[in-house]
C-alpha cells in the first residue's frame, strides 16, 4: 500500500471531496473559505477559489470538471465556472421567486427578511448535470435549472435542516439526511426529458429510516453501489446502521472501533464500507467475509455432505522423474513475464485510455501515523523535528527537558 498523491493547501478542516468523472481532477472544500481544484496528473492546484464564508460542501459537474456548485455557511450557494483564466460565479437562489408581489411595503419587507433566513446547506448535481438538487436550512428541497439558475420546483420535505444529499449512480433515487433525525429516500423523475412539464414534477417519498427507540441523530449517509442498501453513521455513537430499501427494514448494525464515525462511503463495485473516525481520523473498512470456494481452484471440485468412496485413477498420483520436473521449471523460466502492463478489469466500464492515478510505491515517502500528534477532538498536528514521544524518553531525559525549559523561562534580559 502506498500514497498516490500528497495534496497540501488547506489550513482548516476539509468539509467535502468531489472527483471528476475522468478521475484526473479532485475538488476539495474546507472551512477556510476556499475550494481547490487539483490536477492529479502532477498533483498541483489547477485553480483556487475563495469565498466570503466557510464552505459546507462543493461538488463537481458530472461531465464538466471545470464547473462546480458550492453551499456556503450563512450565505447563498454559488455556481462557479473556472474554464477561463478568471472564474465566473453565479449566485443560486434558496427560495423560489414570488409570482405576485404584495402591494404593501411592510409585507414585502417581512417577506424579504423571511427569505433571507433560507440558506442552502447541501447541494448535488443530477446525473445529466442539467439541474441541481439543493437542501435548505428550512428543510426544503429545491430543484435549480443550471442554465437559467432559477428554482423550478420547491417542496418542504423535512422539519429540520437538510445536511446531506446523495444520489444513486443512475440518478433515479435521492437520499436525504436532516437534523430531524429521519433519513428519507425519494424517487427522482427524469428532469432532462424533452416533454417535462414543470407543473407536474413530483418527488414521491419512498422510505423513512430512523431509530424510534434511542432517537439517534445521523452524521452521514450513503447509498450502496447498487442502491439496494442505505448506510448511516450515528451521532455520539460508534455504530453504523444498514437498511435495505426493498422493505425499508434494518438488516445490520456494524460495530468497530469505540469512536464516533463521520463520513462513510461504499465501494463503487464491491461490498466494502469505509468510515472515517472523528477522533483519530483513521479510516475503518468493513467487508463481507466470503465463504471459501474450492471450486475456484479446482473446477471439477464438488462438495459433499459426507465421505464417499473414491476410486483412484491409474496415473493420477504418479511420481514423475526429477529430471523431467527440472526441465519443466527451466522451460518456464525462459518465458517472458509482463509485469508492467496493467490488466483492465472486465465488466467495470473502464476506458483503456482513461486517466490513471500514479501510485507512490515507496512507503518511506508516505506519511505514517507517527508523524502526527492528536492534540484534541478531531484535531491533528504534524510533529516538529524536536518532538519525541513520552514513551520513548527515559526519566533522566524528561527531567533534563524540564530543567532546560525552566532555565529558559528564568532568564532575564540585560
Amino acid at each position: 500500500m502506498g500514497v498516490a498523491r500528497k495534496l497540501r493547501g488547506h489550513s482548516k478542516n476539509i468539509t467535502s471531496l468531489s472527483w471528476s468523472r475522468c478521475g484526473r481532477y479532485l475538488l476539495s472544500a474546507c472551512q477556510g473559505w476556499k475550494a481547490i481544484l487539483w490536477d492529479l496528473q502532477d498533483g498541483k492546484r489547477h485553480r483556487e477559489v475563495r469565498f466570503r464564508a466557510p464552505v459546507y460542501g462543493a461538488e463537481l459537474h458530472p461531465w464538466n470538471p471545470y464547473q462546480f456548485a458550492a453551499a456556503l455557511f450563512e450565505d447563498q450557494a454559488m455556481l462557479v465556472d473556472v474554464t477561463e483564466a478568471a472564474d465566473v460565479r453565479y449566485i443560486l437562489p434558496s427560495v423560489p421567486k414570488r409570482l405576485v408581489a404584495d402591494p404593501d411595503p411592510a409585507v414585502r419587507e417581512k417577506q424579504a427578511k423571511e427569505d433571507a433566513k433560507h440558506m442552502t446547506t447541501a447541494i448535488v448535481y443530477t446525473a445529466q448535470g442539467d439541474h441541481l438538487l439543493a437542501g435548505t436550512t428550512k428543510g426544503r428541497l429545491n430543484i435549480i435549472d443550471t442554465r437559467t439558475r432559477e428554482i423550478i420546483y420547491s417542496e418542504r420535505i423535512s422539519t429540520g435542516v437538510i445536511t446531506t444529499l446523495r444520489l444513486t449512480e443512475s440518478g433515479k433515487e435521492l437520499l436525504v439526511n436532516a437534523q430531524d433525525r429521519i433519513i428519507r429516500t425519494f424517487h427522482v423523475p427524469n428532469l432532462s426529458a424533452a416533454d417535462l412539464d414543470l407543473d407536474t414534477i413530483q418527488i414521491p417519498l419512498e422510505h423513512k429510516f430512523q431509530d424510534v427507540v434511542n432517537r439517534l441523530s445521523w452524521n452521514h449517509v450513503a447509498f450502496s453501489a447498487t442502491g439496494e442498501y442505505v448506510a448511516a453513521s450515528t451521532f455520539n455513537n460508534h455504530e453504523l446502521y444498514i437498511w435495505e430499501r426493498g422493505h425499508g427494514s434494518l438488516v445490520r448494525m456494524l460495530e468497530g472501533p469505540k469512536e464516533e464515525q463521520g463520513v462513510i462511503e461504499w465501494h463503487p463495485h464491491r461490498a466494502l464500507l469505509a468510515a472515517c473516525g472523528l477522533e483519530t481520523g483513521r479510516i475503518n473498512i468493513w467487508s463481507v467475509t466470503s465463504p471459501q470456494r474450492w471450486s475456484a481452484l479446482a473446477p471439477d471440485f464438488a462438495e459433499v455432505e459426507e465421505n464417499v468412496e473414491y476410486i483412484e485413477k491409474e496415473d493420477e498420483f504418479d511420481i514423475h522423474p526429477q529430471e523431467e520436473i527440472q526441465k519443466r521449471r527451466l522451460d518456464q523460466e525462459d518465458e517472458n513475464v509482463d509485469v508492467l502492463t496493467v490488466a483492465h478489469g472486465a465488466g467495470l466500464g473502464e476506458d483503456v485510455d482513461a486517466f490513471r492515478m500514479p501510485i507512490l510505491f515507496n512507503l518511506g515517502e508516505s506519511d505514517s501515523e507517527e508523524e502526527f500528534v492528536n492534540v484534541g477532538l478531531g484535531t491533528l498536528r504534524r510533529k516538529s523535528p524536536g518532538d519525541q514521544d513520552d514513551g520513548e524518553m527515559t526519566g533522566e531525559e524528561r527531567g533534563s527537558v524540564k530543567k532546560a525549559s525552566g532555565a529558559g523561562r528564568g532568564r532575564k534580559r540585560k
